[in-house]
């Protein structure tokens, strides 16, 4: 499958509007959830179910492909620059039915050049020819959820797979064609200690991923887990495997460039990077999100219908809700994703963003430097290492 394309057409059945002063349509990408899982974790939140004996595989992607059509509008011209496969568990589809998705997305929107086409699968569900068949078809980065490499960890966790598994996850992307992957990690599991994250860590690093997300165990509600709480580590603990964790991965040639992603130099998520600069997506699948934005300067928070069941019988469509971003909103929501950045992002991508002069964020601003939370340079919106590790307060400064 190659990538490059036509330039899309546009539809204007929207009545769109000429651009916003200083308002620029952002960047493009798609994400495409696939709901099913195996079996559903106690720590997930997600919109996943799970599969029965037999996927209902084909109708899903003609449901995808027909909630595509209907979201043309929102294309405007731009062709996409990532598209992510997430779940759920998107690797128990097969190569085919992957291939009829991104075959459709390129018809009907078209690819940038050298797009990122990325795959979350699980290393209970690799093979070898699989997998190659999936690297035939286009998707060229994976991201792997690997969690834990320990038994113990797996086990509290719910995972299917076991260590050596994850590394033989690893040894097959390489030997799929894979050269950019992501080993998706967490810390302050149930009962961890500081060497057993540090050793999940080593182990990681020592499978060569061109990124890592190492991110902290949370309990969110509706979830096993929060309602059967398990013993986690103390805080001091939590402060201890965060500050030696990102020693550990710095000295391994593994930047950290926002809040739990860690690179080798250029090998960033720019799927990610996107969303976190406030970029535009489409959101195709069982329970997808969103972010869409309009040439008059609208911005649009979309969502699809939630259950896997409803949304291949489509009565009403494929959308469950949509809503408009009021202009007091913006500041908070383009702030809440940007500064997840370490780096942060230029001053001017807010009105580029969101089409809203820089002036609207000077209070914040002020109060912001003034409790050492944001940087003073007044050419860049970057929180600082403490704005970081506080980062909730930070934005509290830009509620509406």
């Amino acid at each position: 499958m190659t990538t490059a394309s036509r330039k899309p057409q546009a539809s204007g059945s929207n009545g769109l509007q000429l651009e916003a002063p200083g308002f620029e349509l952002p960047p493009l990408a798609a994400y495409v959830h696939i709901p099913w899982c195996v079996r559903k974790c106690p720590y997930c939140d997600f919109n996943s179910h799970t599969a029965g004996a037999e996927l209902p595989e084909t109708a899903y992607v003609d449901a995808l492909l027909a909630d595509l059509e209907a979201d043309l509008d929102y294309v405007q011209g731009r062709r996409l620059g990532s598209v992510f496969f997430g779940g759920g568990t998107p690797s128990l589809f097969s190569a085919r039915a992957l291939e009829r998705i991104l075959a459709g997305l390129e018809r009907r929107v078209g690819f940038a050049d050298g797009i990122e086409i990325t795959l979350e699968a699980n290393p209970g569900t690799f093979e070898q020819a699989k997998f190659r068949d999936y690297r035939s078809a286009g998707i060229n980065r994976l991201s792997i959820g690997v969690q834990s490499f320990q038994a113990a960890k797996l086990k509290a966790l719910g995972r299917i797979h076991d260590g050596a598994e994850a590394i033989r996850a690893a040894d097959m992307a390489r030997s799929a064609g894979f050269d950019n992957f992501n080993l998706d990690l967490m810390h302050g599991l149930p009962e961890q200690s500081l060497e057993d994250a540090l050793s999940d860590l080593r182990i990681a690093i020592a499978q060569q991923p061109t990124h890592l997300s190492w991110y902290q165990l949370t309990l969110e509600p509706n979830t096993v887990f929060w309602s059967q709480p398990p013993v986690l580590p103390e805080d001091d603990i939590l402060w201890d495997i965060q500050e030696a964790g990102q020693a550990l991965l710095a000295e391994h040639g593994y930047r950290q460039y926002e809040t739990s992603a860690y690179a080798r130099p250029g090998r960033q998520a720019r799927h990610n990077l996107n969303y976190w600069t406030f970029g535009d997506f489409l959101g195709l699948g069982a329970g997808a999100h969103a972010k869409l934005s309009l040439a008059d300067g609208r911005i649009l928070r979309q969502w699809k219908t939630r259950l896997p069941k409803d949304y291949l019988a489509a009565l009403d469509g494929f959308r469950a809700g949509q809503k408009a971003l009021e202009r007091d909103e913006l500041p908070f929501e383009f702030l809440m994703n940007v500064l997840r950045l370490t780096d942060g992002v230029p001053s001017l991508l807010f009105t580029e963003r969101t089409g809203l002069p820089l002036a609207l964020l000077a209070d914040g601003r002020r109060q912001a430097q003034a409790r050492g939370l944001l940087d003073p340079d007044p050419q860049r919106l970057v929180a600082t290492p403490r704005g970081q590790l506080f980062l909730n307060d930070l934005l509290q400064l830009f509620l509406p």
